[in-house]
């Protein structure tokens, strides 16, 4: 194993939310070091405008590239709409992937109808990334995105499940389903998303597919390491690092409900971008 392999993986997004992804990651490969840094100051990405977005993306790639990071995740799905091939070419040969493409791959592979359906935020569906990603792979795909900007309140507040989180699950979804009988595959197109899949799972009932972009981007990660040949076999790691832009204490209560266990905001490095 060389020097490279031992590097951390750099992951950031707009928030807690990639906080999701980094969970998958962690399960996925338990060996590797983690940096993860979310921008808290300017969220959410979802709202701004692409430029912004890709000037926001660029400098918190460049912090994480500064630290040493061998691989950087875009975990947030907004940033990878617009962010992945700007953020390839310069900082190539080091890898970047996005979400976007591992969980529309993976969507196009549940769904037997070819008829999807996205949820995502505002930024991410207006920008029509999901649309494009899976028409380049199934060109006869029917693809309908929504957008479900009250979902990432329900996430961040902690009320994922129950009546509350049914009945706003209930206004987004209905629609879709009432205009598109086939759709035979849910596609969570941000990275919030995932904690609300029981929810989800009540409304739409249990024969349509549910695909999560976190887990499919941690195998897709996985994969690569594999064939670059930067897989760290040396571990278990430490503990990840956490960085945020703003307010670690937020990040910290808000946050453990992503990551999957508790963390105080000690742990949170604040830094400026």
């Amino acid at each position: 194993m060389t020097k490279a392999n031992a590097l951390p993986i750099g992951v950031f997004d707009s928030g807690v939310g990639g906080l999701t992804v980094l969970r998958a990651l962690r399960q996925r490969l338990p060996n590797e070091q983690f940096i993860y840094l979310g921008d808290t100051a300017r969220l959410p990405y979802g709202t701004k405008s692409a430029d912004s977005v890709l000037r926001y993306s660029i400098q918190a790639a460049e912090f994480l590239v500064n630290q040493g990071i061998k691989y950087l995740v875009i975990a947030c799905n907004t940033a990878s709409s617009v962010a992945v091939e700007p953020l390839r070419e310069r900082f190539a040969p080091m890898p970047v992937i996005g979400v976007i493409e591992p969980g529309s791959i993976a969507g196009c592979a549940a769904s037997k109808s070819g008829h999807i359906a996205v949820l995502a935020t505002e930024g991410t569906v207006r920008g029509g990334a999901y649309q494009r990603a899976i028409a380049r792979l199934e060109p006869n795909a029917r693809v309908r995105a929504q957008a479900c900007s009250l979902f990432v309140a329900l996430a961040e507040e902690g009320w994922t499940d129950g009546a509350i989180a049914e009945a706003i699950a209930h206004r987004y979804v209905d629609e879709l389903f009432r205009n598109d009988s086939q759709i035979d595959t849910l596609l969570l197109g941000c990275t919030h998303f995932p904690v609300l899949a029981a929810a989800l799972r009540v409304v739409i009932g249990p024969s349509i597919t549910i695909v999560d972009s976190a887990e499919t981007t941690a195998r897709a990660v996985q994969a690569e390491l594999i064939d670059r040949g930067l897989l760290n076999t040396a571990g278990p790691a430490s503990a990840p690092v956490l960085q945020a832009t703003d307010s670690p204490e937020r990040f910290a209560r808000v946050g453990s409900r992503f990551l999957g266990e508790s963390f105080d905001a000690s742990r949170v490095e604040l830094v400026d971008l």
